[in-house]
């Protein structure tokens, strides 16, 4: 007997229908930029999505066909805003390129993946000039500026001017529907080991990852929000900030360039922000922006960290110092980003603060559309009981199969099921709450025994002088390894290695105490705001710790 079929509508999920329903039911609600001119600028979501309609029209007039790959090399503002719907609405696929990459790797990641476009903002016009004889791929460069700031030579042949692509076309183009499946953006990883890998997204996981974006256990999003995304719109699509605030209708304010502390703190309080997102290190400045001119956030009231472990010093800073609450969040590129995010169930209303302190502090719980499981060395499933320290490994809808070019990801089987493996360590308590305790492959072995870096890192900075800190493993004669700490000091502070090891007495078990400190001007740091361990270790591969 035949099953029967729902009689609903087949309407394939598209990128485009998110601004359709913006501009339609959203039509006047603001869109502010920080200009890379200086200036603010200021538009509505009907306007954005005439103007990417008619972007869409001056891409197929370039030539631009089904497939093709347009890549950006900008920051968040609402040209690129403009572009990443015009791109991916039209049946292109929007390449958004990390400018803060070493140019080899701008290159080689663009040569990868083919751009036929290259749409880029005032700032990287010297980068893109060094870089275009190398970009055999690309036939058209487009300054994302207007004539005004078009500059009088270049030697990029045929340099094109984005305000002119966009007024010469006349808006009427309607947005194609097509396979769900299809292709609709590419990012690349941070490429810390090897060459960046391509996650290529589509339709269908881009507005499934929205939806759950958008969730009160997630971002919680809604038309009552003003969003200032700081992470940026070349940071794994701002974390889905650019998809998931027209579908709820929310008002957007776009920083560009201006990422220190001063300037996100006038358009925070400017523009009346209710929400941020942002990565460990941006936070940093502006907190200590803000603590230095005792000022204080007055519309405020959230933020989402994520990118790294955020420090549950910064955590309470932000809590009890500011009254911002702080969503802990964790995901990866191949996971278009979203995976866990720490908000409180009902049952622990009433707990006290520490407690709800100590939950909040993890990486927290699966959003519908993820799951995930701990797996010892073996692949056979952990228990759930907070303690247990395994292997990650994911799986949903929008978790990548395999990278670009069918380049295979190590997908684990367990129990018939395909997982894959985040390269995290972690354990995962009853209540399905996750917390990272390391990468695999910066877990500090000592004498057969795990050291969680992150939880000694956590504590080093707790301390009142610490600026930054990590940890790393230095080779010992017995131990194998003995972790060392790494300090970048808080300026005019004084502390010396023996008072921050003895910070961490009472805190730690005495044998997972940091063998050493190191004391440096600055950390090394990924184009995405990450502890680069890798130079660290390269750093201090030959240093001698006292115990040694």
């Amino acid at each position: 007997m035949a099953s029967l079929m729902g009689q609903m509508m087949q309407m394939p999920l598209m990128i485009s229908s998110l601004i359709v329903h913006a501009a339609r039911h959203s039509a006047d609600t603001e869109i502010v930029s920080k200009r890379v001119e200086g200036d603010i600028h200021r538009t509505d979501w009907k306007h954005t999505e005439l103007r990417a309609r008619k972007l869409a029209q001056a891409l197929a007039r370039l030539g631009c066909t089904a497939g093709d790959r347009v890549a950006t090399l900008a920051w968040n503002g609402y040209r690129h805003l403009e572009i990443y719907y015009a791109v991916s609405g039209s049946e292109l696929v929007c390449h958004t390129i990390n400018p803060r990459l070493f140019p080899e790797q701008i290159a080689w990641i663009a040569n990868d993946a083919a751009d036929k476009v290259l749409c880029f903002d005032l700032t990287f016009l010297p980068l893109v000039e060094k870089l275009a004889p190398s970009l055999p791929s690309i036939k058209h460069y487009v300054l994302m500026t207007d004539w005004a700031h078009m500059p009088q030579q270049s030697t990029i042949a045929n340099l094109r001017c984005y305000e002119d692509l966009v007024d010469n076309e006349n808006g009427e183009y309607a947005w194609p529907e097509f396979d769900e499946n299809t292709a609709s953006s590419i990012c690349y990883t941070s490429g810390t080991t090897g060459n960046p890998k391509g996650a290529v997204y589509s339709h269908r996981s881009t507005l499934l990852h929205a939806y759950a974006a958008a969730l009160p256990d997630s971002l919680d999003c809604s038309a009552k929000d003003v969003i200032l995304p700081v992470v940026p719109m070349f940071h794994v699509n701002a974390w889905s900030l650019p998809y998931a605030v027209p579908l709820v209708g929310a008002k957007l304010v776009m920083p560009g360039p201006h990422l220190d502390g001063k300037s996100l703190y006038e358009l925070f309080e400017g523009e009346k922000v209710t929400f941020s997102a942002g990565v460990p290190t941006v936070w940093l400045g502006l907190i200590n922006y803000v603590q230095q001119n005792k000022l204080r956030f007055t519309s405020l009231k959230r933020t989402v960290i994520g990118g790294s472990a955020c420090p549950p010093a910064m955590m309470r800073t932000l809590e009890d110092e500011f009254g911002v609450e702080v969503i802990h969040a964790w995901g990866m590129t191949e996971m278009s980003p979203l995976g866990t995010l720490a908000k409180l169930k009902t049952k622990h209303a009433e707990l006290d603060a520490a407690a709800k302190h100590s939950i909040l502090e993890k990486q927290g719980r699966v959003v519908y559309g993820v799951d995930m499981l701990i797996l010892d060395d073996n692949d056979k499933p952990l228990p759930w009981d907070g303690k247990a320290a395994g292997n990650l490994v994911v799986r949903g809808p929008w978790i990548i199969e395999n990278y670009y070019k069918g380049e295979t990801s190590p997908l684990v089987t367990v129990n018939g099921q395909q997982w894959f493996p985040t390269g995290d360590v972690a354990t995962i308590d009853p209540d399905g709450y996750m917390q990272i305790t390391d990468r695999s492959k910066d877990v500090i072995k000592s004498g057969g025994e795990w050291i969680s870096s992150i939880e000694l890192e956590n504590i080093a900075m707790a301390h009142p002088a610490v600026h930054e800190a990590a940890v790393i493993a230095c080779r010992h004669p017995m131990c194998d390894e003995r972790p060392l700490l790494v300090v970048v000091k808080k300026p005019s502070a004084d502390v010396t290695a023996q008072e921050l090891l003895a910070f961490f007495e009472g805190r730690i078990a005495k044998w997972q105490i940091p063998d050493d400190v190191a004391f440096v001007s600055e950390l090394p740091h990924t184009a995405t705001g990450k502890i680069q361990k890798l130079k660290l270790r390269e750093q201090f591969k030959e240093h001698r710790l006292p115990t040694a």
